[in-house]
C-alpha cells in the first residue's frame, strides 16, 4: 500500500512558471490584492500627494479652516489625480492588463510590463537630488534612472511631490498674506485694536478668490506643473 501511495504521488508535477488564462478566483484574489494595497499607491505614486497639499494649502491661505472640507478635497484631489493620471494608466492597461487577462503573458511579466509607464511618468515628476541621495545610499548608479527599482523611485519622487506642492503653495499664499498687511494696516491706524484683522480680512478674501475664479486657476496652475 505504502509503495502503491509512492509511486502515485511521485507523478505529480507542480507548474510555478506563471499564471497564465487566469480563472475567476485568481482575478477576485487580485482584485481584492489590489484593493487593499490601493490606499498605499494612491498615496506614493500618482500625482495625489501634490494636488491635495496645494488643495489644503489654498484653504488655508483663504483662512477657512475647515471648507471646503477634507472629504471634498480628497474626493476633488482624487478625480484630478485620475485625469492626470489617464494616459499613464490607458498604457499600463494595454501593455499588462489585458496581455494578462488574455493569457499570453504571466503574472510577472505583467507586473514588470507595467511598472516601465509608471516609473517613467514617476521620473518626469522626480526631482534629480533627491534621486541622487536615495541612489547613493543604495549604492545604484543614478546616472541611469530607468534601471533604478521602484524601492529608489518611489522615496525620491514622494519628496519632490512635497517639495513641488510647498512651492506652489508659497505662490498661492502671497496675495492673502498681502490683504491681511493692508486690512491690519487700516485698522491699526483706525485704532481697532479689539477686533481680529482675520475676521475683517475673510470676506475680502473669499470675494478676491471667486471674482478671479481661484479654483479654476490653482488646477490649472497644477495641470501646467505636471506637464513642464
Amino acid at each position: 500500500m505504502y509503495l502503491e501511495l509512492l509511486a502515485a504521488s511521485s507523478s505529480v508535477n507542480v507548474n510555478i512558471s506563471g499564471l497564465r488564462s487566469p480563472s475567476t478566483s485568481v482575478l477576485i484574489i487580485v482584485v481584492l490584492t489590489l484593493l487593499a494595497v490601493a490606499p498605499s499607491v494612491l498615496m506614493l505614486m500618482t500625482a495625489f500627494p501634490r494636488v491635495f497639499i496645494v488643495l489644503a494649502l489654498t484653504r488655508n491661505a483663504m483662512g477657512t479652516q475647515t471648507v471646503p472640507p477634507n472629504q471634498v478635497l480628497a474626493g476633488l484631489a482624487l478625480i484630478l489625480s485620475l485625469f492626470i493620471m489617464a494616459p499613464v494608466i490607458s498604457n499600463i492597461n494595454h501593455v499588462a492588463i489585458q496581455p494578462y487577462e488574455h493569457g499570453t503573458i504571466s503574472a510577472t511579466q505583467a507586473i514588470d510590463n507595467g511598472e516601465v509607464p509608471l516609473k517613467e511618468w514617476m521620473l518626469k515628476q522626480t526631482k534629480q537630488q533627491e534621486l541622487d541621495m536615495f541612489a547613493s545610499y543604495s549604492h545604484e548608479d543614478a546616472s541611469k534612472p530607468a534601471s533604478l527599482p521602484m524601492t529608489t523611485v518611489i522615496p525620491a519622487f514622494v519628496l519632490s511631490e512635497i517639495e513641488s506642492a510647498f512651492l506652489i503653495g508659497f505662490m498661492i499664499f502671497i496675495p492673502f498674506m498681502i490683504i491681511d498687511l493692508v486690512v491690519s494696516a487700516v485698522m491699526m491706524s483706525m485704532g481697532m485694536y479689539m477686533l481680529p484683522p482675520t475676521l475683517i480680512s475673510l470676506p475680502f478674501k473669499i470675494l478676491l478668490f471667486v471674482l478671479v475664479d481661484g479654483w479654476t486657476l490653482v488646477v490649472h496652475s497644477l495641470l501646467i506643473s505636471f506637464n513642464h
